[in-house]
């Protein structure tokens, strides 16, 4: 169990406010938290939308998250990425409450609602790190770009296919005609990576995925490397002009001739684990079969010994 300090503890609670499910969740979570004690703290974009009345009104600036123990995210993994961006810095840990379609990123589903908020003022869960990776953008040796991603850095085109060369540690792999090419952490190998045919990482492996996309080539497989190498980029000077896309929310405009840089980043997102069998809180496995559907009707488990 968490051991947490005898002040007034805080707990910032975020949703995705277009959606009236959302909204709804959200402030039963405020006003259970309120009556356990808890100061709450929501965000003045959302705060008219919430209406909650006991709730604190901060600006969405890195001071609303202040001696904050949590963030509660009600949302789909959209949303926890909006979230990711305001609590990466200090080391805030996010607790996501899915109301999306997949929802990776979320520890629980909304119908646990009332179990997860009773842990959260109990204090009971763990934080766990999901590895960030740091995206450069270069031209001619100047930095158009400096960002991260939690999921993915992807090159994509613009309007006509792509002319790339991929290059790992310093050294080029091939070259490729493709639609793009998604550069994601274990964390993102279940999102866009997953769609364009990139293999399922569990979370806690230490790994960087380079995925091409629709690649026209004879090697273009989605590859597995070392944590510790550097990935990069370069769009061929005379082709078309790319994007670059970073979980889906940052964008940055790619010129022929451009080259993106990917790393692990030091600074990692924090999530919280709620503790207790009863809740979401499931192994890996247990998210990919209840999230895909996979059928594992038949299964016996581990013969035991008598």
């Amino acid at each position: 169990m968490n051991d947490r300090a005898s002040a007034k503890r805080t707990v910032v609670v975020t949703a995705h406010t277009g959606r009236e499910a959302a909204v709804e969740s959200a402030r039963l979570v405020m006003n259970r938290l309120i009556a356990a004690g808890l100061n709450v703290r929501v965000l003045d974009t959302e705060a008219e939308e919430m209406g909650c009345p006991g709730a604190e009104v901060v600006p969405e600036s890195p001071e609303a998250i202040d001696e904050a123990e949590l963030i509660i995210v009600l949302g789909g993994d959209g949303t926890l990425l909006r979230a990711a961006e305001l609590a990466r810095p200090a080391g805030v840990p996010l607790l996501g409450v899915n109301l999306g379609h997949v929802g990776f990123l979320a520890e629980a589903e909304v119908e646990d609602l009332g179990s997860v908020v009773d842990k959260v003022v109990e204090g009971r869960y763990d934080v766990e790190e999901r590895m960030t990776i740091e995206v450069l953008v270069r031209l001619n040796g100047a930095t158009l770009a400096c960002t991260w991603a939690l999921n993915e850095a992807s090159v994509e085109k613009v309007d006509r296919m792509l002319e790339v060369v991929a290059e790992i540690d310093g050294r080029p792999l091939s070259r490729w005609g493709c639609d793009g090419v998604i550069c994601a952490t274990p964390t993102g190998s279940t999102a866009y990576a997953f769609s364009a045919g990139g293999p399922v990482v569990w979370p806690e492996v230490e790994a960087l995925l380079l995925v091409p996309n629709s690649a026209h080539a004879l090697f273009a497989r989605p590859m597995v490397v070392s944590p510790r190498s550097t990935l990069a980029v370069e769009i061929l000077p005379g082709t078309g002009a790319g994007l670059l896309w970073c979980d889906g929310r940052r964008r940055f405009d790619l010129p022929p001739g451009a080259r993106v840089e990917v790393r692990r980043a030091g600074v990692p997102v924090r999530l919280a684990r709620l503790l207790g069998v009863e809740t979401t809180g499931a192994p890996f496995t247990d998210r990919l079969v209840a999230k895909f559907g996979l059928p594992v009707e038949g299964w016996r488990g581990r013969v035991r010994s008598q």
